[in-house]
């Protein structure tokens, strides 16, 4: 028997890092764009690659951005796995979705915990998996960046 969230999540990582290579491959290509425009010494050529370095600069910004999101996000999941307070797992659909109704469920547990532990980072990585789980991915990336933030300023406990 296959371990389905491990699947998923590989799977999820691997479409993550073939978009993340088609936007870098983009910005490159914006990129060199801009500087071939920029040489012509025409004005609106140059106006055209001012645009284009402009571009490129965003979506370099926002490929970093998400790369760095991705990268703290999954050492949080780890260790929160390695610690044991991960969720207790939901029943699934036959595609790997967590069940809607379950998911809608679990998800006041989570609140309320956040309530009672406003300042636990882990707290709010759980509430974010459940909103994950209930499909509502606004603010679950919301509170995954909260998590991270308290996680970032959080004593770290010694080895």
């Amino acid at each position: 028997m296959t371990d389905r969230p491990a699947a998923r999540s590989s799977a999820r990582k691997g479409f993550a890092l073939a978009m993340a290579a088609v936007l870098a491959l983009y910005v490159v290509l914006a990129g060199s764009r801009a500087v071939q425009f920029i040489a012509t010494g025409q004005p609106l050529a140059i106006a055209v690659g001012v645009a284009l370095v402009a571009f490129f600069l965003i979506g370099a910004w926002a490929l970093a951005r998400e790369v760095v999101f991705g990268v703290q996000l999954d050492r949080a999941v780890r260790e929160l796995a390695a610690a044991g307070g991960m969720p207790q797992p939901l029943p699934g659909t036959p595609s790997g979705r967590a069940d809607r109704e379950a998911a809608e469920d679990a998800f006041p547990v989570a609140k309320a915990d956040v309530e009672a532990h406003p300042e636990s980072w882990q707290s709010w990585l759980r509430l974010s998996m459940a909103y994950d789980a209930a499909r509502d991915r606004r603010r679950a990336r919301m509170a995954a960046r909260t998590a991270l933030s308290l996680r970032s300023t959080a004593p770290q406990e010694a080895p």
